[in-house]
């Protein structure tokens, strides 16, 4: 693809081995707004996100994940219950998630998504930071929810490792401890009695008594549980920050290992108000949820929801198995929309086709500098160009005497090398297809095979990447240009910015060079290198590239 900005602006991968880097550093110009189109936009990359996302990418849905690092679980060390990942931390369960997700073709992007509203045409508009926009078919709201601690100093601060509030998560990390539960509301006494169990060393201080069930309080007392009626002043810790106990109102100190407090909870779906959902009053007062079916499906039709957002009891592990079944739902859903409209839609095919649907080009119309570099000593023969655009490259490999193949999942782009071909009397023959096709162009190769920038989806059978290499003839060049990535590793601040492409969805160059690196006897790498973008390209704030050259081995 000439000039072809493509998936490519997340987080960036490691640099290849043998790869010649630049110690120089560069200033990025704010990145245009961009609109993307999917089929499924999630809201949220945790349990019941990532496992929705699973089961739609695994059903060849194009799908897209948001998530702004702000999970619920995100101050506690460890999660217990969740069968196979016992005593894992959140963040290592999340990073092998992520990893499925994306070797399926499902994105993540790192963003915060600030509203979402029905277009006329029936589908939905996602904002996300920095202007960007998502347009779906379906959304699904895995957001979670806030807890919102009593207002007593040191329960914040902490709060997932000392301060505790679920017996299932933490219980077996504090038995035989000393606990000191303090409830700040009716709902506060209802993990009590399997705290009692766990230990025998409990006391509970009914800091707000009001609305309590006197009667629960009374069998509490009668069974050996110390109760306490005192207002709660605060949580004390130790030198290394660890809890010490509880200093009531009247001065006293109870000694304590542990604290549990129940908080209240605020479901985590103001971003869905511009399509008129709101929240509705969980049973117990204690807070509020988004009401859903059995299907996950909300009053809105095509909006879904998932996780602790619809129920703020589901752990990890009944999270991640909601979500996994409302994905499924949204499947059918789409699976049967498809079927009425007597289609099978391709969620990529039309994010590609939005690209190059404007009545604008996208990019320069240059050839790549870094093909005219590589090719122009090499006899003409037969090309192909994998993912091709607008065609610069594919028309340039024509101008100078070469067969060309051009190939794109997008419709529309194959009509703009169509139309410009034609104009410029040059014969280009065009392929609307994606490397990951069962046999994208027969058993036919070529002498030279041009990945220009390109982009295609991960499968675990690494299709694409066998039908790539698959299609050099022997004794023929593979030449692969993208971008160098390793500028964009830097945090991104989601209240302002989000990443609109995840390059880890996506086979990248060192993927491809790790491949041919496998197989010495049918490949010889010439070239493996980072090197700064030639000029004449439209954007700019991709500065460098990574350049592979190859050639297969004669036979």
């Amino acid at each position: 693809m000439s000039e072809h900005s493509t998936h490519g602006q997340g987080q960036a991968p490691s640099a290849p081995s043998g790869q010649v880097g630049h110690t120089h550093t560069h200033t990025h110009p704010q990145p245009p707004t961009v609109e993307r189109h999917c089929d499924v936009a999630v809201i949220g990359g945790s349990a019941a996100g990532l496992a929705a996302a699973l089961q739609l990418s695994r059903q060849r849905r194009g799908v897209v994940v948001v998530d702004d690092g702000t999970p619920r679980n995100a101050p506690a060390a460890h999660m217990h219950g969740y069968l196979g990942h016992e005593g894992a931390a959140p963040g290592e369960l999340m990073g092998i998630g992520r990893a499925e997700v994306r070797a399926h073709g499902g994105e993540v992007l790192t963003g915060r998504v600030v509203g979402v509203h029905r277009r006329d045409d029936g589908r939905f508009r996602v904002d996300l930071t920095g202007g960007h926009t998502l347009v779906a078919r379906r959304v699904l709201a895995a957001t979670g929810l806030t807890d919102e601690l009593p207002a007593i100093d040191g329960i914040a601060e902490g709060w997932g490792r000392g301060v505790i509030h679920c017996p299932f998560c933490h219980g077996f990390e504090v038995r035989d401890q000393r606990l000191v539960q303090i409830v700040t509301h009716p709902l506060g006494l209802h993990p009590t009695p399997l705290f009692r169990h766990l230990t025998d060393r409990l006391t509970v201080v009914l800091h707000h008594p009001a609305g309590l069930d006197e009667a629960a309080v009374e069998a509490l007392a009668a069974s050996g549980v110390t109760v306490e009626r005192s207002e709660v002043s605060r949580v004390l810790t130790g030198p290394d920050g660890e809890v010490s106990g509880v200093e009531l109102g009247d001065g006293r100190v109870l000694e304590a290992d542990a604290v549990v407090v129940g908080a209240r909870f605020r479901a985590r779906a103001d971003v869905l108000a511009g399509c008129g959902l709101t929240t509705t009053p969980h049973p117990t007062g204690a807070g509020d949820v988004l009401a859903v079916d059995a299907r996950g499906e909300t009053a809105v039709p095509g909006i879904y929801a998932a996780g602790n957002v619809t129920d703020p009891s589901l752990q990890v592990l009944p999270s991640a198995a909601q979500g996994s079944q409302v994905g499924a739902m949204i499947a059918f859903s789409l699976a049967d929309e498809d079927l009425r409209a007597a289609v099978r839609h391709s969620g990529e095919e039309a994010d590609w086709d939005h690209r190059y649907g404007g009545p604008d080009r996208a990019w320069s119309g240059n050839p790549n500098g870094t093909l005219v570099h590589e090719v122009a000593p090499l006899a003409p023969g037969s090309a192909l160009d994998v993912g091709a655009g607008e065609g610069a490259d594919a028309l340039w490999l024509a101008e100078h005497g070469w067969k060309v193949t051009a190939t794109d999942i997008s419709g529309n782009a194959l009509a703009r090398i169509r139309a410009e071909a034609g104009h410029r009397g040059l014969a280009v023959t065009l392929v609307r297809g994606d490397v990951n096709d069962p046999a994208p162009l027969g058993t036919e190769t070529f002498d030279l095979v041009s990945l220009q920038y390109g982009s295609f989806k991960r499968t675990p059978d690494r299709r694409g990447l066998r039908n790539l290499l698959a299609a050099v003839a022997p004794g023929g060049t593979l030449l692969v240009v993208h971008h160098d990535l390793r500028p964009l590793r830097d945090p991104v601040d989601v209240t302002a910015q989000t990443r609109m492409y995840d390059p880890e969805a996506f086979v990248g160059v060192d993927e491809i060079a790790a491949a041919l690196a496998a197989d010495p006897g049918a490949w010889h790498v010439e070239t493996h290198e980072t090197r700064r973008r030639p000029p004449g390209a439209a954007s700019t704030h991709h500065v460098d590239d990574v350049v592979l050259r190859a050639v297969r081995r004669a036979t």
